[in-house]
Parts: C-alpha cells; sequence; structure tokens
C-alpha cells in the first residue's frame, strides 16, 4: 500500500524541511513525498535526493491548498488510500504515520484524522474546533471580556475534553492531517478559492458532512506555531478575505447546519 505526504513550501528553511522530511520516513511503511515548493527559485531542489520524494517547482504560488491538491490530484491517480498533509515547520521524535493509519484502516467511516499537536515546548496546541461563527472569529481576537472570553475559548476550541479522548471534531487544522482519499473522492480537494487560512476549516466541514473527522490525540507531533496573520499586515489581509470567502460559503449569522453539528460535536463530552 502506498502512503503519499505532501508538503508545500515558500522560502522554506532547510533544516527545518530535513528535520521534517527525516520525521517522515521514520516508519516502515511504503511513503511517497510530494514536495510543492512555490519559490520563485527551486533551490531546495539540490538539497533533495532521497527517491521516495519527488519535487515540483511551483512559482505561480496559487496557495496552500491548490499547491497540495496538485500533491492529492497526483496521488489518487497513482492509486494511493492515504494521503497526508504536512506543514514544513512539523516533526517528530516517533513513527505517528502507522498508528494513525492503522486507526484508519480499522474504521472505513473515517475521512479525516489529526494527531494532537505540541508547541516547541511540550504544551499542547488547541486546534481542534467548532465550526465557528463570525462572532467566534472576532472574539478570538478581542480576547475580551476576559472572563466571558474563557468560557467562550474553552467550549469552542474544546480545551476542557481530556487530553487523551479520542473524539470527532468538526475542525480540524491543516498543519497535519491524515485524509482518506475515498472522502476527498467524494466531497472533492481544498477550495482553490483560499489562497491561505480557513481552507482546512471549509475541507473539514465537507468531509465532516459524510465522515468522521478525527481528532487521534494518542501520538503528537511538533508544530513551529507562528500567528503569522497577527503580526503581518498583509497576512492579516489574506486571513479577512479568506473568512469572507469561508462565510459567504457556509453562511453568516443564519446557518442551522453550523449549530445542529456543534450541538452533536459537544454531545460526545456530556
Amino acid at each position: 500500500m502506498i502512503i503519499t505526504v505532501s508538503v508545500v513550501l515558500y522560502n522554506t528553511n532547510l533544516d527545518d524541511l530535513l528535520k521534517g522530511i527525516n520525521s517522515i520516513f521514520q516508519t516502515n511503511l511504503n511513503i511517497k513525498l510530494f514536495l510543492i515548493d512555490n519559490s520563485i527559485t527551486d533551490k531546495l531542489r539540490e538539497f533533495i535526493n532521497d527517491p521516495r520524494t519527488i519535487y515540483i517547482h511551483n512559482p505561480s504560488n496559487p496557495g496552500f491548498g491548490p499547491a497540495h491538491n496538485i500533491a492529492i490530484q497526483k496521488s489518487i491517480e497513482q492509486g494511493a488510500k492515504y494521503h497526508f498533509i504536512v506543514n514544513p515547520d512539523i516533526y517528530f521524535h516517533e513513527d505517528v504515520i502507522s498508528p494513525m493509519i492503522s486507526f484508519m484502516e480499522n474504521d472505513a467511516s473515517i475521512g479525516m484524522m489529526m494527531p494532537q499537536i505540541l508547541n516547541l515546548d511540550g504544551t499542547v496546541q488547541n486546534l481542534p474546533k467548532l465550526l465557528p461563527s463570525p462572532f467566534d472569529i472576532l472574539w478570538r481576537k478581542l480576547k475580551k471580556p476576559q472572563k466571558a472570553y474563557e468560557k467562550f475559548i474553552n467550549q469552542y476550541e474544546l480545551r476542557q475534553v481530556a487530553k487523551d479522548m479520542i473524539y470527532n471534531a468538526p475542525v480540524l487544522s491543516g498543519c497535519f492531517t491524515l485524509l482518506n482519499l475515498e472522502a476527498i473522492k467524494k466531497v472533492g480537494m481544498y477550495d482553490d478559492k483560499f489562497f491561505m487560512y480557513f481552507e482546512d476549516w471549509d475541507l473539514s466541514r465537507r468531509i465532516h458532512q459524510h465522515y468522521k473527522t478525527i481528532y487521534f490525540p494518542l501520538v503528537s507531533v511538533y508544530h513551529g506555531y507562528d500567528s503569522g496573520a497577527n503580526k503581518s499586515s498583509r497576512l492579516f489581509k489574506i486571513f479577512l478575505n479568506s473568512a469572507v470567502t469561508y462565510f459567504n460559503k457556509w453562511g453568516w449569522f443564519l446557518d442551522r447546519e453550523r449549530v445542529k453539528i456543534n450541538k452533536s460535536a459537544l454531545s460526545q463530552f456530556t
């Protein structure tokens, strides 16, 4: 069985990239790794010499999701059953790929999975979420008033769920994601309308309509989370444009499906 992985690059630090590649190839499974390089130059090509790796220079830079779609399409054409989406700032110390594949193999109703994601200091990143409303997105930025915000964020980011509980989360992060390609054939790949941000939430929601989207904290990876949209005006503008695209697609304030899905998700913990 071929397991495919894609990493999208853009002026990526070479040390980070090699660390991530070494992590991916820790498994004994048959891995094929696609590196989609959105950088202007292809200088990283000369450092990639593992025969299991396919380097694709993509200087038009269509964005995160559209670049991953190149690899997903090639994976489907080559008969792969499972595909991993991995950020270039991800690394891990042991084989996390095999346990995730094994778990998904035992349940055909799973369309998407993510492991526990850790900060570099070992603390947990709260990445599984409920489906957001526009107010939720705004409140995450404002973080006030503090007491009300804490109550909101604990529920929205499912922070009070036991850290080792496997559950069906409506939103999974795209920084490290396992896709069942049968689900992708049914619901489609990433929406090309998103350049960056919200494309993983959109895909999670589409898959969640038909399959389980599972948070699997029995294995973990490290992620150098940068929160670029909070530091760069250019990235914040991209974030806002993606938010508008997302809510134009799914509904702004009147979204009955969102309410129903979130209620169902929370019922797992009562």
